[in-house]
C-alpha cells in the first residue's frame, strides 16, 4: 500500500529543523568568534591607554581617603542611572548631532602667547574641556586632549567635529596641566605621552595635578614622578617660582565634584574625580570638571571664590543619567553657587556623546543665563579672550538648527 503524502513528509521535519539549529549554532559561534577577536584586538591596541592601577604607598593614601570606601572612590550623593530611559532615549536622538558644514575654528596665529594678557586673564578653549588659561603670569592646561576620538583605540569611537585650533607642539611654556579624571574624553594618552616628552626636551618645570590615583595611568606613560602632584578634594598646591623665583602665591585646589571614573570594565571608580580652584594674586578661575549638581558647589563659592571666571560644563547630558552631567541650566545655577562673575561653558561642540543636537547646549545655557542675568562667553574654538570685567556679549558662532528648550526637556540631578 502507498504512503500518503503526510506520512512521506514527516521524517523530513526532523531533518530540516536540525539544519536550521546547525545553521544558527554556526552563526552563534561566528558572531561569539568575531566579538572575542574584537575584544583581542581593541585589548592589544588599547592595553596602555588602559593606564594602570595604583599600588604601594599611592593607593595607600587613596585607601586613606575621606572619599573612599571598600575599593572604590564613593560620592557623598547617590548617582543615578536610568537603563530603560536610556533605552528609550534611542528613539527621541536629534537629528543634529553632529555639524553639517565645516566650523569657523580659529587657529591662533605665532606669537600669540609672547605677550602676557593686559587684563592678567586670558583664555584659549581648544574644544571639549581643553582650554588654555593665561593667570596672573601663568599658565595653566585643562584636560588636554588632541587626539581624534575619546578612545583607547584610534579607530573606535566619536570623531571630532574639527582639528585641534592649536598645534600640540606650538603650546606655550606650561607651568601646570590639570586634570579632571581619567575618562577617555578629559586624559588622552597619546597626548600624555606627547606633552610629557616635550615637557622635558624644552626643559619646562611643567607640573600635572591630578585627583588620587591618576597619577598611576600618568606615571605608567612616562610622566616622571617629580612632576606628578596628586590631590585629594580640598587639597591645595602651590606652585613654585620659575627659574629659581619665590613662589608668587598662586595656588591650585582640587575642589569636590559628583561624577565617576574609569577607563575599562574592571576599574569603575578605581580614581577619584574633582573640579579645580585656579587663585592668583589678582584673579580666581573655577574649571568644573565633569560634575553632577551637588549642595557642596556653595560652599566651594564661599571658601574658594568669588571667580572672575568659572569654566563650567554644559553638554552629554540626559534626564536618563541626571547626576552625571549637569545640563545648562544647572549649569547656570552651579555658576551662581559657586559665585562666578562670567561663565565659559565647556564640554560641547567636539564630539556627539549624547542624545541632544550638538548646538543644544549653548542655546539652552544662553537662555538660562539671559533669565538671571549671568555673562556667558562663546568664544569660537581657538579664539582666544580677556576676562576684563567688562559684559562679554555672545557671539553665535554656530548655525541655527532645531532644538529642545530645558521647559521641555529638564536635567534634575537627585537629591537637590
Amino acid at each position: 500500500m502507498a504512503s500518503s503524502p503526510s506520512e512521506s513528509t514527516r521524517p523530513a521535519e526532523p531533518s530540516r529543523l536540525r539544519r536550521v539549529v546547525r545553521v544558527l549554532v554556526r552563526v552563534c559561534a561566528g558572531l561569539a568568534g568575531a566579538l572575542l577577536l574584537l575584544i583581542v584586538v581593541v585589548v592589544a591596541q588599547g592595553w596602555r591607554a588602559f593606564g594602570k592601577s595604583a599600588d604601594g604607598a599611592r593607593l595607600e593614601r587613596m585607601e586613606a581617603s575621606p572619599q573612599y570606601g571598600e575599593g572604590i572612590f564613593v560620592n557623598p550623593q547617590v548617582v543615578l542611572n536610568y537603563p530603560d530611559e536610556m533605552m528609550r532615549g534611542l528613539s527621541r536622538r536629534s537629528e543634529h548631532r553632529e555639524p553639517e558644514a565645516a566650523l569657523p575654528v580659529v587657529t591662533p596665529a605665532p606669537g600669540s602667547y609672547d605677550e602676557p594678557p593686559s587684563s592678567g586673564l586670558r583664555v584659549t578653549w581648544l574644544g571639549h574641556s581643553t582650554i588654555l588659561v593665561e593667570i596672573d603670569g601663568r599658565r595653566v592646561l585643562t584636560d588636554p586632549v588632541w587626539s581624534e576620538r575619546p578612545s583607547p583605540v584610534p579607530w573606535a569611537g566619536p570623531k571630532r567635529y574639527f582639528d585641534p585650533p592649536l598645534a600640540l607642539d606650538a603650546l606655550p611654556e606650561l607651568d601646570a596641566v590639570v586634570i579632571s579624571h581619567d575618562h577617555y574624553d578629559h586624559l588622552d594618552y597619546p597626548t600624555i605621552v606627547e606633552l610629557a616628552a616635550m615637557v622635558d626636551e624644552r626643559g619646562w618645570d611643567t607640573k600635572f595635578l591630578v585627583p588620587l590615583g591618576v597619577g598611576a595611568h600618568l606615571e605608567y606613560w612616562g610622566v616622571p614622578e617629580a612632576r606628578l602632584i596628586e590631590l585629594d578634594w580640598w587639597e591645595v598646591f602651590a606652585l613654585p617660582g620659575r627659574e629659581g623665583e619665590l613662589g608668587d602665591g598662586f595656588t591650585i585646589t582640587c575642589a569636590p565634584a559628583r561624577h565617576a571614573s574609569g577607563r575599562h570594565v574592571f576599574d569603575k571608580d578605581a580614581t577619584l574625580w574633582a573640579g579645580y580652584a585656579l587663585t592668583g594674586p589678582e584673579h580666581r578661575v573655577f574649571f568644573s570638571g565633569d560634575t553632577g549638581l551637588f549642595p557642596a558647589m556653595a560652599t566651594i563659592g564661599e571658601t574658594l571664590g568669588p571667580f572672575d571666571l568659572t569654566m563650567i560644563e554644559v553638554g552629554a547630558y540626559d534626564r536618563a543619567w541626571p547626576d552625571w552631567h549637569l545640563g545648562p541650566e544647572q549649569a547656570v545655577r552651579a555658576h551662581q553657587l559657586v559665585q562666578g562673575r562670567a561663565l565659559l561653558p565647556v564640554h560641547w561642540g567636539l564630539w556627539d556623546l549624547a542624545y541632544h543636537g550638538w548646538t543644544e547646549p549653548m542655546e539652552r545655557t544662553l537662555a538660562a543665563a539671559e533669565a538671571v542675568e549671568a555673562a556667558v562667553y562663546s568664544p569660537r574654538p581657538g579664539e582666544a579672550f580677556e576676562v576684563d570685567g567688562q559684559a562679554p556679549e555672545p557671539t553665535r558662532w554656530w548655525p541655527e538648527v532645531p532644538w529642545v528648550s530645558g521647559e521641555d526637556d529638564p536635567i534634575e540631578a537627585s537629591g537637590m
